[in-house]
């Protein structure tokens, strides 16, 4: 069997210096200006205190909401990525103090969501096709990786660990544990990072799982549904590939459904064709990364033309004036590129990161 192993490994961001006329400018404004507004943003809409665990939400309670942590998780991350190449003692007390507060709301049982710990803890687990826990814990963990790598410091991976360890004693094909795994991909990614920063083995065992049972029959989202008292068939996307949980990922033969869940799931998929030697996983990334980039994708790098499903539709459906085509499915088109990029430094994974770049991402960078 042949190895599929990666024959790149990237420059770590911290050693690269941007000093040009057109990068350096827009770097330094995220720095100056993004990052602190979104912190007041995150202060001003109460994602930050939620973690106090002393709000009072309505149930049911806006789906804003429900995925309200993976907010200050992502910021977490970007200003520990600032803060690893430009120190800022203020924005270094502002993640420190986002850390404790995520620390905090921590669980005795590991579990850290705080929607389902206040406002419907007897829901916990129960809707992963809709919800989004694991969705919220994949980006705190990826925000624990980017605060341990930039501070040295492991009192947030640790948490997470904890986290990933309760997530672990939850889900899997081991007896008395549940079959399921999330309707928006993104943990699977994050577990991948938490290996390498524990060199935890059940992690990567774990994201293995999430990838390997998706799509499987019967659906899990089915089972789930009846467990709750709700008709499957009364679902609004009318199928899992919304989810992308309709087929088998290695029998995906089309890249469908929601655009950003698609980019997501398609770059765990390339890191576990490395990390597990798997050439069936690397085999379905470059059929599908086929279907996307000679059907499926606009000249902007940008992907998912409809607002219905924030996705995809059929071949050569590409319209102007309605063209859905977010931004975050841009930037997940860049991870998944610069993941397949690594295996073989073929220069047409490089085009379509340039492209994304310079045009679906750029356009929503302000200057």
């Amino acid at each position: 069997m042949p190895t599929v192993k990666r024959q790149l490994t990237p420059v770590p961001f911290a050693d690269v210096t941007f000093d040009d006329a057109f990068w350096a400018p827009r770097l330094e404004a995220n720095r100056r200006v993004t990052l602190p507004h979104i912190y007041q943003q995150l202060e001003a809409t109460g994602r930050i205190s939620a973690f106090d665990l002393n709000f009072q939400r309505a149930v049911p309670s806006p789906t804003v909401l429900i995925f309200g942590d993976s907010d200050p998780a992502k910021w977490l991350e970007a200003a520990s990525y600032s803060l690893a190449t430009h120190p800022d003692p203020v924005l270094a007390a502002q993640v420190d103090y986002v850390a404790d507060k995520i620390i905090h709301a921590q669980q005795s049982d590991g579990y850290l969501n705080t929607h389902f710990t206040v406002a419907q803890p007897e829901m916990r687990w129960r809707n992963l096709r809709d919800w989004h826990e694991m969705y919220c814990a994949g980006h705190l963990m990826e925000g624990a990786v980017a605060h341990y790598q930039t501070t040295g410091e492991r009192k947030l991976l640790d948490a997470l660990a904890r986290y990933a360890d309760h997530i672990d004693a939850t889900f899997g094909r081991e007896p008395g544990k549940k079959r399921g795994y999330c309707g928006h991909p993104e943990i699977e990614l994050a577990l991948v990072k938490l290996y390498h920063a524990t060199n935890n083995p059940r992690y990567l065992k774990l994201a293995s799982y999430f990838i390997d049972e998706r799509g499987t029959q019967p659906s899990y989202y089915d089972i789930e549904a009846r467990a709750r008292g709700d008709d499957p068939s009364r679902y609004w996307a009318r199928t899992y590939e919304y989810c992308q949980a309709h087929v088998p990922v290695r029998e995906q033969t089309k890249v469908v459904g929601h655009a950003v869940r698609a980019m997501y799931l398609f770059s765990a998929v390339a890191d576990l064709a490395h990390e597990n030697d798997d050439p069936t996983l690397l085999e379905t990334c470059e059929r599908l990364w086929h279907n996307l980039v000679t059907r499926r994708m606009y000249l902007t790098g940008g992907i998912g033309p409809s607002g219905f499903n924030e996705g995809f539709t059929r071949d050569y459906d590409l319209p102007d004036e309605t063209a859905y085509a977010e931004t975050c499915a841009t930037i997940g088109l860049i991870m998944w590129n610069h993941r397949l990029l690594q295996f073989s430094g073929e220069s047409r994974y490089a085009d379509v990161i340039e492209r994304g770049l310079y045009n679906g991402f750029l356009s929503s960078v302000s200057l």
